[in-house]
């Protein structure tokens, strides 16, 4: 019997090696980075002993029971809550758009009832039907907070006018009509007490699981009885009906002394500057104490071909490549295709997590079949 191969140590890789792994089958995770978890890594500043997020931040955040628990499997989650601040033209406001935000950019004190009634009157009703990011936010909060918190940072985030995105990537940010600013809805949400790349390090830490990394999957010359791919849909195919499009991130890194903006993110939607937010990573784990601190300014661009993919653009422009890569992916015998560039989806940890538990007791299933 020959091994399954697992290319990439992400929560996709590191979870269905470990959930095949527990059914008696020996697995190969190779990852092309020196670390495991993928974007998620997480590693400690060495001048400031902070914890840093080194691919931008990551709260985990959600509604599945079954991901909660098996996450909590192999570590410690202590409570959080993502609260997001945006400086807009001198000002600083709350995020997502919530009541307090409301009044304090129109300088009222409406009451929810009121703060509905004005905002669907500032509203774009006449836009039945929003196809484009700029229509559906339009339609969404009118032009006043479309402008101020929305049309300034999507140019920056994805280098491309609101007119020419899909009206989809809005339709899932919240706008609240009473005083909550929690960033998310979801009953359960975290973060890992000693970092994501722990938590990985522990799925993966079983004796039918070898992790190589700084290994590329064009090098293996070892057969498997199956692959779960989840790097780039388009690499496995060589780009040869050309490449998919990505944004990727880079980080401009500051360290001081004591607290640099008193949160862990702050927004800056104006379109004159540069950058698109600053993380001050102490406040991911707040039951830290550090004297030091250490920020990452957040630049967005077109990922080239030796960047890091991050964002997956689903431009209209590329459905029929990536449809075509799709249909010759679902031919491909022994390989499942996985995860966030295996499936050239925006997915979040959960999400992720969930897709591989399912992955791999469908293989289970099938194997049990045959």
């Amino acid at each position: 019997m020959g091994r399954i191969c697992l290319v990439g140590a992400g929560f996709s890789g590191a979870v269905i090696a470990r959930e095949l792994a527990e059914a008696g089958l020996p697995c190969l995770v190779i990852d092309e980075r020196p670390h495991v978890a993928g974007n998620c890594h997480t590693e400690r500043d060495p001048q400031t002993g902070v914890m840093v997020h080194r691919y931008g931040p990551h709260i985990f955040h959600t509604a599945d029971d079954r991901v909660w628990d098996y996450v909590n499997r192999f570590g410690e989650f202590m409570p959080y809550v993502n609260r997001v601040k945006a400086t807009v033209r001198g000002s600083v406001y709350l995020l997502p758009i919530n009541l307090h935000t409301i009044n304090q950019f129109y300088g009222k004190t409406f009451s929810p009832a009121e703060a509905k009634a004005f905002i669907e009157s500032q509203a774009r009703m006449d836009i039945e039907d929003p196809q484009s990011f700029e229509e559906q936010a339009l339609r969404f909060v009118g032009d006043d907070l479309y402008r101020a918190f929305f049309r300034g940072y999507t140019l920056k985030q994805w280098g491309i006018d609101p007119t020419e995105l899909p009206a989809s990537i809005l339709k899932r940010l919240p706008l609240r009509f009473n005083y909550d600013d929690n960033y998310f809805n979801h009953p359960h949400q975290g973060m890992p007490k000693h970092g994501y790349t722990a938590i990985v390090e522990k799925i993966l830490d079983h004796p039918l699981i070898e992790t190589r990394l700084g290994a590329k999957w064009e090098e293996q010359d070892e057969a498997f009885d199956h692959v779960f791919y989840s790097g780039p849909l388009d690499r496995w195919f060589g780009y040869d009906m050309g490449r998919l499009g990505y944004r990727t991130l880079d980080f401009e890194g500051e360290r001081a002394q004591g607290d640099y903006q008193g949160c862990a993110v702050m927004n800056y939607p104006d379109p004159e500057v540069p950058f698109t937010r600053i993380s001050e990573h102490k406040h991911f784990s707040p039951w830290e104490e550090h004297e030091g601190t250490i920020v990452f300014r957040e630049y967005s661009r077109y990922c080239g071909a030796d960047d890091i993919p991050y964002y997956p653009i689903r431009l209209l422009g590329e459905k029929k490549m990536l449809s075509d890569y799709e249909a010759r992916a679902a031919t491909v015998e022994g390989v499942t295709f996985v995860g966030r560039l295996g499936t050239y989806q925006y997915l979040d940890m959960d999400v992720t997590i969930g897709l591989a538990l399912d992955a791999a007791s469908a293989y289970l299933a099938q194997r049990r079949a045959a």
